[in-house]
């Protein structure tokens, strides 16, 4: 698929460009559209708004994808060798890059996509300082949080710029999720410059992902795929957070539910099949970016759940159908499967998948554990397909564990540890 950059065209042709193919169509309340595409049921618009607008307005902290009841259980389980949670804190420990000491290589420019991009150097230092921080937390070793604070600091104080091709709205959401999530557990440790921290990212990486979502790049609004809506939602509502910005947080929250790009709930999840199955918007394209869209809606679910916003159960439960759907095909099993269409590039070109595609089918990604906990223990619903996967890989590492490219980076991971709430 077309993936060019096109911040040279003007604002009208891109948003020109950004219409879908179906114009003049009178759309029923609550539903979405696109090009081939009727939705089922889908949340109400009008009451999803009025409800972000009622949610307290103080945002909590430690409250991303961790809270401090999180932090004190995987300490009292690891401490008193319980498994799983042993398990998963063995695969953090012996991950190199939450070893204390860790330099970290900052950029001023950090380029992603097309000539010289330098980008993995920022993503292996984002999770060096995530592990580090996690294994302060657990362990209470201050050699981690120093390393952990270091690294963030030296990022902080000198990254100006995060730049490239069309990736670098990839680079734009993944790692500033990520590093914000980091800088949340650091929050208040002696020495970490919070308030610089939080400049940066409102400076940096937050208008690289607000400008995506507004005008995907002068693309097609059905150009891009899943993933890269999701990565700069899970971006803005963790910056939200992280600067105490209320707007920030519900901009991602409307996003979730009204956006007209693909990362949004109907649009990622298009299709309601029997059995209690919702196909993905990724399906027929690799499971390689399925599984990594589960994972980017799990991490907004996640967040947003840690700040008393339900988006898991938002339109009955249509993310916890995409969540069985694909991990019953990645367990080995057969799955229905409609045809896909939408519009690609700048012209809405028509593009159509009519097959689930089996590339990358059954491969390992620390996404499970979060959404099979959140689903079956905290709610208590039957997940068998989620459970069976989440079983399976368990215990789950993180970055640095699956392969060597940045694919292997795109989930901070650890969730045994992290997510497992009963064994």
């Amino acid at each position: 698929m077309n993936r060019r950059d096109n911040a040279h065209r003007s604002p009208h042709d891109a948003a020109l460009s950004r219409r879908r193919l179906l114009k003049g169509t009178a759309l029923g309340a609550g539903v979405l559209a696109v090009p081939g595409i009727t939705y089922a049921a889908t949340v109400d618009s009008g009451a999803t708004k009025a409800g972000a607008k009622a949610k307290a307005a103080a945002l909590a902290h430690p409250g991303m994808l961790h809270s401090a009841d999180d932090f004190a259980r995987m300490a009292e389980k690891v401490k008193a060798g319980t498994e799983p949670w042993k398990s998963g804190w063995e695969r953090l420990t012996a991950n190199a890059h939450s070893a204390a000491g860790w330099t970290p290589r900052p950029l001023e420019t950090v380029v992603r996509g097309g000539a010289g991009s330098n980008y993995p150097q920022l993503y292996k230092d984002i999770h060096a300082a995530y592990q580090n921080a996690l294994r302060w937390k657990v362990s209470g070793d201050t050699a981690h949080a120093d390393t952990a604070r270091d690294i963030l600091n030296a990022w902080s104080g000198k990254l100006k710029e995060v730049t490239g091709n069309a990736d670098r709205f990839l680079a734009s959401g993944i790692y500033g999720y990520q590093f914000a999530n980091a800088a949340e557990i650091m929050r208040g440790y002696d020495g970490f410059d919070l308030g610089r921290f939080q400049d940066m990212m409102a400076r940096v990486f937050y208008p690289l992902c607000d400008h995506f979502l507004k005008n995907h790049n002068g693309a097609c609004i059905t150009n891009y795929w899943a993933n890269w809506d999701l990565c700069n939602m899970a971006a803005v509502m963790a910056i939200g957070i992280l600067n105490d910005d209320q707007a920030k947080f519900d901009q991602a929250v409307d996003y979730f539910h009204n956006g007209e790009g693909n990362g949004s709930l109907a649009h990622a999840v298009p299709f309601l099949h029997d059995g209690g199955l919702a196909q993905w918007q990724e399906s027929g394209r690799d499971q390689g970016h399925t599984v990594m869209g589960i994972g980017l809606m799990g991490t907004i679910c996640e967040m947003a759940h840690k700040q008393g916003t339900d988006l898991y159960g938002a339109d009955d439960n249509r993310f916890m159908k995409a969540c069985e759907y694909v991990a019953k095909y990645n367990s080995g099993s057969d799955v229905p499967f409609r045809t896909y269409e939408w519009g690609s590039g700048q012209n809405c070109k028509p593009m159509q998948q009519t097959v689930i595609s089996a590339a990358g089918r059954g491969q390992a990604r620390p996404v499970w554990e979060r959404v099979y906990h959140h689903y079956h223990y905290r709610k208590g619903h039957a997940t068998p397909n989620i459970s069976a996967i989440a079983r399976k890989q368990s215990p789950e590492g993180g970055g640095g564990d699956f392969g060597p490219n940045s694919g292997g980076y795109d989930e901070l991971g650890f969730g045994t540890l992290a997510y497992v709430l009963e064994a």
